[in-house]
């Protein structure tokens, strides 16, 4: 009978495509590794690693034993948690991931009531973009994650706790800055600088403005909100940037200005996502109501 310590390893190399390192992942040997999987794939009768000196490859039907493999594991461990029902909140480790355009400006309001609230809390936080916490979700490599809305999060649930309206950036004194709110139609003439591809706030603001792709970044690409600010203090051009970061990104910039979007919004929501039947969802709706107090 397949084993879950086979299951495992067999994870293990799907992620790294490497035994070597799948097998300091688990803390055995490589060969211990690889004859566990070999008997694994005998016991299953098919293969599911393609293996050469160089590289792991994984064959088509080895992927659906995987893409199994992972949903075995993923039960396992809600089984495991399922006695946390009826345990306090934030009694156990809990590992959230944050994108970019969040963490640095929302983490530092909730830390400290969390910590005052909640000391026993386990909290580990990972920052990355949207679609690789989704893929974390989805494996369950972490417990939850929160993203900006909308964004495809097919097969999960989420909690939305937020929902902000972008502001426009400039240096004072630019065109533009006398006005108490500004449209796309302003914004298409003040050399408009945001994140590069892959950010998910780059999609939401050309969204809610209804611009084309090409209308920022003009061969460049900022990967953080504080870069753009830099760039915009360089009168380089302008940017716009979410509710949630302005205090922190303009409030000891004198020489900036933050003027309202006047499109219809709210032009970005705020939620945590996770898996469904996920047995750990009391403490996320109470992360989630600490998260709304503290952005109030």
């Amino acid at each position: 009978m397949i084993s879950i310590k086979q299951i495992n390893y067999a994870l293990a190399v799907e992620k790294t495509l490497h035994f070597k390192k799948a097998a300091e992942a688990c803390n055995i040997s490589q060969s211990a590794l690889s004859t566990a999987l070999n008997e694994m794939e005998k016991q299953l009768g098919i293969q599911i690693f393609e293996r050469d000196n160089k590289k792991v490859l994984i064959t088509p039907l080895g992927q659906e034993v995987l893409d199994r493999s992972r949903q075995i594991m993923l039960q396992i461990e809600d089984l495991q948690h399922l006695a946390e029902h009826h345990q306090k909140p934030l009694s156990f480790p809990l590992t959230i991931g944050v994108i970019p355009t969040i963490a640095p400006y929302l983490l530092p309001k909730i830390f400290p009531v969390l910590n005052d609230e909640y000391p026993q809390a386990q909290l580990n936080i990972v920052e990355e973009q949207s679609h690789v916490l989704v893929d974390m979700v989805r494996k369950g490599e972490i417990d939850t994650a929160i993203l900006a809305l909308p964004y495809p999060i097919d097969g999960l649930l989420s909690i939305e706790f937020f929902a902000e309206d972008f502001y426009w950036v400039a240096c004072k004194g630019d065109q533009f800055t006398e006005l108490k709110e500004v449209t796309s139609n302003e914004l298409t003439q003040s050399n408009l600088m945001l994140l590069k591809e892959g950010h998910c706030l780059k999609d939401h603001i050309l969204d809610a403005c209804k611009l084309p792709d090409q209308t920022a970044n003009h061969g460049f690409g900022a990967t953080s909100l504080s870069t753009l600010i830099q760039m915009v203090l360089g009168k380089l051009g302008t940017t716009l940037v979410p509710e949630m970061a302005l205090e922190q990104l303009i409030s000891q910039n004198q020489d900036l200005t933050a003027i309202h979007l006047n499109e219809p919004g709210p032009h970005r929501r705020v939620a945590f996502i996770f898996r469904p039947n996920y047995t750990r969802l009391s403490s996320i709706e109470l992360i989630a109501e600490t998260c709304r107090k503290a952005l109030a």
